[in-house]
Order: structure tokens, then sequence, then C-alpha cells
């Protein structure tokens, strides 16, 4: 079933923040956007090094002692989003987007595919090809994971998202088991393309992308977005 057009989604582009702030930010416009205050809502940003772990984690998929990651400068969060540990850090696009599924006939599985989807044609724009895999959720470039998903809904509002590695360092990621999938490595942008990529451009090819595979025009958000944390 087609979902009609009926708002737009407001995009905020945040430059790094600290996961805690980014978090709670998320839950006050996810409130807002439940009592019907805000639009549907996109946060995009980079994180500090982080490694967060969702609800259905396994502390073996942590490779090295908490020790190490606080010796090296490494904040950890648990967090309430649905999948496994995975790496947050400068070079990866993060995207929040707060959105009313209410809208789009409460279907959570399509709500994920939309986001594979806006990332498999961003990644298009810049000549990489990638896809869906069978049993994991996420994008792929081959064997490889490229973007990592992970959601969870509050009446029928989303918050949490997708986390693209564009330029990241992709050596942070053996310190743990990513997204708990054995077997299976993670790429990058810049690995795949074998130069670096403009944040600025990435940006701004999520959230055409975004706003083509959704169906809605995308905004620059003109509220100070500070003011709501």
């Amino acid at each position: 079933m087609t979902v009609k057009p009926t708002h737009h989604i407001n995009v905020y582009s945040l430059g790094l923040l600290d996961y805690q702030q980014a978090f709670k930010l998320q839950d006050v416009l996810l409130q807002k956007r439940i009592n019907g205050d805000i639009p549907d809502t996109l946060l995009l940003l980079e994180h500090p090094p982080t490694l967060t772990m969702g609800k259905s984690d396994d502390v073996r998929n942590l490779r090295v002692p908490e020790s190490h990651l606080k010796a090296q400068g490494i904040a950890t969060y648990s967090t309430d989003r649905g999948g496994s540990i995975t790496w947050h850090g400068p070079g990866q696009l993060v995207g929040y987007p707060i959105i009313d599924l209410a809208d789009r006939n409460k279907d959570l599985h399509r709500y994920i595919r939309d986001l594979e989807e806006t990332i498999i044609q961003m990644l298009a724009g810049f000549g990489i090809r990638s896809g869906r895999d069978k049993i994991n959720i996420g994008v792929w470039v081959g064997r490889e994971k490229i973007a990592a998903i992970g959601v969870r809904i509050r009446k029928w509002v989303t918050k949490h998202g997708f986390a693209v590695n564009v330029n990241s360092d992709l050596t942070h990621f053996s310190l743990i088991n990513p997204c708990g999938i054995t077997g299976r490595g993670v790429t990058s942008m810049a690995r795949v393309l074998g130069r670096d990529v403009p944040m600025a451009d990435v940006r701004t090819a999520v959230i055409d992308a975004m706003g083509a595979v959704f169906g809605v025009p995308t905004r620059l958000g003109s509220e100070d977005i500070s003011a709501f944390s």
C-alpha cells in the first residue's frame, strides 16, 4: 500500500555529539512526535569513540576487557535498541530518524527495509554496489557490512536508526564481534573506493535518498535543536 506524503521530514546535522546527549535528545523528540508537536525528524551526526550494546547483546561479543576500553578513552553504553554490539566513532555517519509509523501502516519490517534501501541508493550514487543479507539486517558489500541498523519504537514512533561507515577507522571493529555476527567482515565507503569521501556529500546524499524512499519532502530544521534537550 502506498503511503501518501502528508508531511515532511525535518533534518538536523549536529556534527560530533556525545552518545548520551544524542540518546536523551532522541527521547525528547520522540515524545514530541508522539504528542504531534513536531513532524518526522532525522538527526545526522557522528559520535566520539563509543561502543553500544543492544537489548539482545551477549558479553562474549566484546573481545577485550572493559579496562582496555577505558584506557583507550572508549565510552560504552547499554542501550534500548534492537541488535547487538556495534562501534561508533568519527568518520561514521549516524542517522537517528524519529518517524511516526502510524502514518506508514504501522509496518516495522517495511520501515527497516526502507532504511536499508535509503543506504543502498545513497551508496549507488557513489558507485558502490551494495545489498541486503537474507538473514542479517543492515547493508552489505559482498560479505562485509558497510551499514548497521538497529531500531526501537514506542507508540509507533521510532528512535535509533543506522550507522554508515564512511571514513571509519575499521581497526576498532576488532574490539568486538560486530552486531554479534561471526564469519563476516566490515568495510567502509573509503575502503571500497580507495579514497576518503567528504562527509558533507554523504549527508546530502542520505537526505536525498531518504526523501525518495520514504516519499516525503525533506527540509533543514529551522528550530534550534539544542532547545529540545
